[in-house]
């Protein structure tokens, strides 16, 4: 059973990466403790969002390399990270932007 990451690793990166991609899309303040402004602009967004990603990037490094040997990270992960982190922000831009008011 050497290698495998516990399960409960797991969930937290995936409920962490969950919650922190619909963050940008569910309140107006700029990274949740910032100032609350009427209407946050969509760049702000998407720095929010980025910025998310990055943050639960490295609590899943940090799981991993506490709990093992840390793998090295290539852009290919990068890429299917932003493309994951990305799908999962789906449900606020939808909330945030496609329904009807």
């Amino acid at each position: 059973m050497t290698g495998l990451v516990p399960a409960w690793a797991v969930s937290v990166v995936l409920l962490a990466a969950v919650i922190a991609a619909n963050l940008p899309f569910v309140n107006e303040r700029l990274f949740v403790l910032g100032p609350r402004r009427e209407v946050k602009p969509v760049a702000w967004r998407l720095l929010e969002l980025l910025a998310y990603a990055f943050g639960v990037a490295v609590l899943g490094r940090v799981l991993e390399s506490k709990l093992g040997q840390a793998t090295p990270i290539r852009w290919e992960f990068v890429a299917v990270w932003l493309a994951v982190f990305l799908t999962l922000a789906f449900p606020g831009f939808v909330w945030r932007y496609l329904r009807k008011r």
